[in-house]
């Protein structure tokens, strides 16, 4: 498991200057292409959002008063509940609007037809399956993760790759509050 901080994460800013992304992981590290990946923005402003052809996304609101993603005859979606996933093809042309203002959005694609992504919100404890890869990111409270037992709290969390393997990977609530977005991402191909 690789341990991360989303604060200590270099952002990235967009080509047509909405927002920033700091990327978590791009699997497989160093290749052009990615299998799968996992990024934290924040979106500043209303825009396009690029389209990601072959990809699906999964995208969750982590703080802000939210975004709404528009696809005109396909949906028009508010994501204004933290915490809660929304799944949707990056082959789609999409608008982002901001009623509240800048927020910030978890960001989980993965390459259609070699990878498949589900992403939940979990207060329990957690491991990754066997031959699995994905993301812990800790939304509140305390959590343990990894074989180093390393506490985490809000916006840190641990990645890891289907090579992994689960002994001593499981993350662990270590407060009442604990709370955290489980990206459990599986191998189709």
């Amino acid at each position: 498991m690789h341990h991360f901080d989303v604060e200590t994460l270099t952002a990235g800013r967009w080509r047509n200057d909405g927002g920033a992304t700091r990327q978590i992981v791009s699997w497989p590290v160093g290749s052009e292409e990615f299998g799968w990946r996992a990024s934290v923005a924040d979106i500043d402003r209303d825009g396009p959002f690029s389209a990601f052809p072959g990809v699906d996304r999964t995208l969750t609101l982590l703080a802000g008063d939210g975004v709404r993603l528009a696809c005109p005859g396909v949906f028009d979606r508010l994501l204004d509940r933290a915490g809660e996933p929304f799944a949707f093809s990056g082959d789609l042309e999409l608008a982002a609007e901001l009623p509240g203002g800048s927020c910030r959005v978890l960001n989980i694609m993965v390459r259609r037809g070699r990878w498949a992504a589900r992403v939940e919100r979990v207060t329990g404890e957690v491991a990754p399956p066997a031959g699995h890869a994905g993301v812990l990111y800790v939304l509140g409270g305390r959590w343990q993760a990894g074989p180093d037992g390393r506490a985490l709290t809000s916006g840190q969390g641990v990645w890891w790759d289907e090579d992994a393997g689960v002994p001593g990977g499981a993350a662990t609530p270590l407060s009442p509050d604990a709370t955290a977005l489980w990206a459990d991402v599986m191998p189709t191909g």
